[in-house]
C-alpha cells in the first residue's frame, strides 16, 4: 500500500516538474469550458443581431446561412459537439454552455445588425430563392433571367418546417404540366400561375389564395401542391392556430403557409392573417426575463381551402384571390400516390417555368403603371405585368374575384342585408339617420343572429367595418357629419352609389334640363332586379330591362318586396321613382307632385324620415343660428 502511494507522489513530481521545465505553472488551472467554448464560437462563427434582436452566427468561409444561437438545430449545440470533437469525446456542462451564450449574445450585440431571410430575399434588382440544401445552394433571378449559385449573396434562415426545393430543369412547360394536376377554369388556371410568380417577390403584399368548391374537388390537395411549389414543408397543410402566439410561431418560420378546411375565422385570427399579408410585428415577452419583449416580423404567403367565404370578416374577405374548382368526376380520379409522383416529377419544370415568367415580369414592371389602383394595388400591378407579357387578363380576373369574395360575405352578415334593404327601399334621397335611428329602421329578424348589434355603439361600429363592402354593392357611408344640437349624434348618409344625400349643407342641384327631366321621369320603367347583396357574378353585364340591348329574350323585370320599410321611408316614393305612380314617360310639368317640404333654415327639402319624426330642419342645419 505504501509503495502505491509513493509511486502516485513520484508521477505527481515528475509531472509537475515537467510542466515547469515548459514554462507552464503547475498550480494554474486552465481555462473552464465555458471559456473554451467562448472562443470556438468566435473562431469558427461570424455572430450577428438581426433587426429585431435575435443573435444568430454564420459558419466562417461555409454558406450563408444563420443558426440561432439557441434551439435544437441552433449554434449552442454546433459548439457541444465541436467541444467534443476537439476535446476527446469530452461533454460540455449545461451550466458552460449556458455562460458560452451569455458571452455569445453580448459579442453579437456589439456587431453590425443583419437581416436574415426566409425562402426568399431581394438582392439589388435580382430576387434570390434559397433552395434549403446544406451547402446553401440558391437561384437568382432578374430582367435577365435566372441562373444557379453555388452561395447565396444574402443571409438566409432555416427553420424546422422547411424542406428542400428541388432545383429547376427546363423540361417542357411546367405551366402547362401543373395544369393537368389541378381542376379549375382556364382564367383560374392562369390567376393562379400569376400569384405563384408574385409569391416569390418578397417585398410586396400577397393576397390570400382561398380554394373553393364542395366537397370532392380537390382543395386540399390542391393548396398542398401549390403551397409546396413555393416553400415545401413538412405539414404541408394545418388547422387553424388556437392562439396569437401559436400563430406567430407558424408564420415566422414558414414563409408559405396554408390553413384547410377553414370554415369559421375568429376575429383575432382575421385580424392576424390580414397583418401578416401586409406586414406584421408581434410583440412578445422574452424567456428568461420579466420587462425584455422580442418581436416577431414577418409578411407570408397565405393560401387556404374552404366551401364557404361567406364565414370570412370583410377585411380579410378583400384580400382574397380566389380559386374555384370543378367537382372531379368519379372516372377521372387519380390516387393519391400516382398524384404524388406525377407532382414531384413536373415540380422542377413547374419551378423553371415560373422563373422564366417571373424574369420577364420583372424585366417589364418599370413600364407598367396603374391608372386605376384596387386594393393590394402593388400585387395588382404584378398582375398587370404578367398581362402585358403573357397577352393574359389576369388583373380583370382580379378585381372580379375579389368583388366576389366581399359580395360572399355581405350575403353572411344580415345586418349588411338589412342594411342594402333599407337604402334601396329609401329611394333617390338615401337616408340620413343616427346609428339608434338606423337599428329602428332596420328589420330585425325573429331571432337575432349572433352578429347582430345589439345597441347603437355597436350598430356605429358595424357600418363602419361594413363600409367599404357595402361601397362595393353600391352602398355609400358618408359618416363625416354630426347633429347640430343634443347630443351631437354622430350622423350617417347612406345612398346608393349615383346618388347623393339630400341633407349635406351646401350642395345645391344643378337645374335640370328638359332631357334630363324626362330621363329621371322614365327612370323608373322597371323596377330594379337587384334584390340582394350579390356581386356581378351573377350579373356579368349592366342590368337591362326589357328590349335593351343584350337583355335575354323574355326577360322581365321582377320586384322583391322589401321586408320591412321605416315609417314613410319608401312608402310613397316620388313621381318618376322606381315604382312610383305615374313612373311612366311624361313630362314633369304634366305630373301632380306634392308641394315639398322644406327646411327652416336653409330652404331646401326634407327627407322623408326627418318628416316623419317631426323634424322642421335638417340635422346639420342650426336653428338658433340661422346656418348650416
Amino acid at each position: 500500500m505504501t509503495s502505491e502511494h509513493d509511486r502516485t507522489a513520484s508521477t505527481d513530481d515528475l509531472a509537475r516538474r515537467l510542466l515547469q521545465d515548459h514554462g507552464v505553472d503547475p498550480d494554474k488551472k486552465g481555462p473552464s469550458q465555458a471559456s473554451q467554448l467562448a472562443a470556438l464560437a468566435r473562431e469558427r462563427y461570424e455572430l450577428f443581431m438581426s433587426d429585431d434582436g435575435r443573435p444568430y452566427g454564420i459558419t466562417v468561409d461555409g454558406p450563408n446561412i444563420a443558426l440561432p444561437l439557441r434551439g435544437k438545430a441552433g449554434l449552442r449545440s454546433q459548439l457541444a459537439r465541436i467541444f467534443a470533437d476537439t476535446n476527446d469525446g469530452t461533454v460540455p456542462s449545461q451550466s458552460a454552455l449556458a455562460d458560452a451564450m451569455t458571452v455569445l449574445e453580448g459579442v453579437a450585440a456589439m456587431a453590425e445588425p443583419r437581416t436574415p431571410h426566409l425562402r426568399v430575399a431581394r438582392h439589388d434588382d435580382r430576387i434570390i430563392v434559397d433552395l434549403g440544401t446544406t451547402d446553401g445552394r440558391c437561384i437568382a433571378i432578374g430582367p435577365d433571367g435566372w441562373q444557379r449559385l453555388p452561395a447565396s449573396p444574402v443571409v438566409f434562415r432555416r427553420s424546422g418546417a422547411m424542406k428542400p426545393l428541388p432545383e429547376p430543369v427546363r423540361d417542357g412547360d411546367g405551366l402547362a404540366q401543373l395544369r393537368g394536376l389541378l381542376n379549375t377554369t382556364d382564367d383560374g388556371f392562369r390567376l393562379l400561375a400569376a400569384w405563384l410568380v408574385a409569391a416569390f417577390i418578397p417585398d410586396l403584399p400577397h393576397p390570400i389564395l382561398a380554394f373553393r368548391g364542395e366537397q370532392g374537388t380537390g382543395k386540399s390537395k390542391g393548396a398542398q401542391m401549390v403551397i409546396g411549389i413555393i416553400d415545401p414543408s413538412g405539414a404541408p397543410k394545418r388547422t387553424a392556430p388556437r392562439d396569437l402566439k401559436s400563430w406567430a410561431v407558424q408564420a415566422f418560420n414558414s414563409w408559405g403557409i396554408c390553413l384547410d378546411n377553414v370554415s369559421i375565422i375568429p376575429a383575432w385570427l382575421s385580424d392576424a392573417l390580414c397583418r401578416a399579408v401586409t406586414g406584421d410585428g408581434i410583440v412578445d415577452r422574452a424567456l428568461y426575463t420579466d420587462d425584455d419583449v422580442v418581436v416577431l416580423e414577418f409578411r407570408r404567403v397565405l393560401a387556404m381551402t374552404t366551401i364557404d367565404a361567406g364565414a370570412l370578416a370583410g377585411d380579410l374577405a378583400e384580400r382574397l384571390l380566389t380559386i374555384e374548382l370543378q367537382l372531379i368526376p368519379d372516372h377521372k380520379r387519380r390516387e393519391e400516390a400516382e398524384l404524388d409522383r406525377a407532382y414531384a416529377d413536373a415540380h422542377p419544370a413547374i419551378l423553371a417555368s415560373l422563373f422564366d415568367l417571373l424574369a420577364q415580369v420583372l424585366k417589364a414592371l418599370p413600364d407598367v403603371q396603374l391608372t386605376e389602383r384596387p386594393r393590394m394595388a402593388d400585387f395588382a400591378r404584378v398582375l398587370a405585368a404578367v398581362d402585358h407579357v403573357t397577352g393574359w387578363n389576369t388583373l380583370d380576373s382580379y378585381r372580379a374575384t375579389a368583388a366576389d369574395a366581399v359580395a360572399d360575405v355581405l350575403d353572411g352578415e344580415p345586418f349588411a342585408q338589412a342594411v342594402v334593404d333599407l337604402v334601396r327601399a329609401a329611394g333617390p334621397e338615401g337616408i340620413t339617420v343616427t346609428a339608434a335611428q338606423l337599428l329602428e329602421s332596420v328589420t330585425t329578424p325573429e331571432k337575432l343572429p349572433k352578429k347582430w348589434p345589439k345597441d347603437p355603439t355597436r350598430a356605429a361600429g358595424h357600418l363602419k367595418r361594413l363600409a367599404p363592402a357595402l361601397r362595393t354593392v353600391g352602398i355609400n357611408v358618408d359618416d363625416s357629419k354630426r347633429q347640430s344640437n343634443g347630443n351631437r349624434s354622430r350622423l350617417y348618409c347612406l345612398t346608393s352609389a349615383e346618388n347623393t344625400c339630400n341633407t349635406a349643407p351646401g350642395a345645391p342641384a344643378a337645374p335640370e334640363t328638359h332631357t334630363d327631366q324626362q330621363e329621371r321621369a322614365g327612370a323608373g320603367s322597371g323596377p330594379s332586379t337587384r334584390t340582394s347583396t350579390r356581386s356581378t357574378r351573377e350579373h356579368p353585364t349592366p342590368a337591362t330591362t326589357p328590349g335593351a340591348a343584350g337583355a335575354a329574350p323574355g326577360a322581365a323585370p321582377s320586384t322583391a318586396p322589401a321586408r320591412h320599410t321605416p315609417p314613410d321611408l319608401g312608402e310613397h316614393p316620388s313621381p318618376g321613382a322606381a315604382g312610383a305612380p305615374g313612373a311612366e314617360m311624361q313630362h314633369l310639368s304634366d305630373a301632380t307632385t306634392p308641394e315639398p317640404r322644406l327646411c327652416t333654415v336653409c330652404a331646401t327639402p326634407l327627407a322623408d324620415l326627418l318628416i316623419a319624426t317631426g323634424e322642421t330642419t335638417h340635422p346639420c342645419c342650426d336653428p338658433t343660428t340661422g346656418e348650416e
